[in-house]
């Protein structure tokens, strides 16, 4: 399967590889940064994550991208779809501390949101994040998601789903 590449005015979304350990173990080795993402973890769990979001591609045809800042080339964070076994797919993102409020989530997910309702056929586009992250549903309000109803997950959480536009 080719993974394609999106680019945007300043980012480019790759496809998971090897050469993005360092920023996936810099992300969720850090307990402060990836609090909202299941971290911290050690490092074996982060190969398996970053294996994970490579190998989602390959059997659900869709995945995250790894978000890389065009004018650096460096590796800012990932963006894209995420499904757990019984979990509901949604549009997921994490970003480095230092590349937090200067818009590369809100312009990776836009690239995201754009290709999924170009090249598959899915009956909605939706997210949701654990109810204190506040910071994951502001970015979601400015998306244009819109709260649809709330789900019990097998973590033992409820959360919001909120639906995008199908534009």
């Amino acid at each position: 399967m080719k993974i394609p590449v999106i680019e945007t005015e300043r980012l480019r979304l790759l496809q998971p590889s090897v050469e993005c350990f360092e920023v996936y173990r810099d992300f969720y080795t850090d307990a402060e940064a990836s609090k909202m993402y299941g971290g911290p973890i050690n490092e074996e769990q982060v190969w398996a994550r970053l294996k994970a979001d490579l190998g989602s591609w390959y059997l659900l045809g869709f995945g995250v991208w790894v978000i890389q800042e065009k004018s650096s080339d460096k590796l800012m964070g990932t963006c894209g779809f995420w499904q757990g076994k019984s979990w509901p797919r949604e549009l997921t993102w994490w970003v480095m501390p230092e590349a937090r409020g200067q818009g590369v989530a809100t312009e990776a997910s836009k690239a995201a949101l754009d290709y999924a309702r170009k090249h598959y056929q899915w009956p909605s586009l939706e997210t949701y994040m654990n109810d204190d992250n506040h910071t994951a549903r502001a970015l979601v309000e400015k998306l244009g998601g819109k709260k649809v109803r709330r789900e019990s997950f097998s973590d033992g959480l409820k959360r919001d789903i909120y639906q995008f536009p199908s534009l």
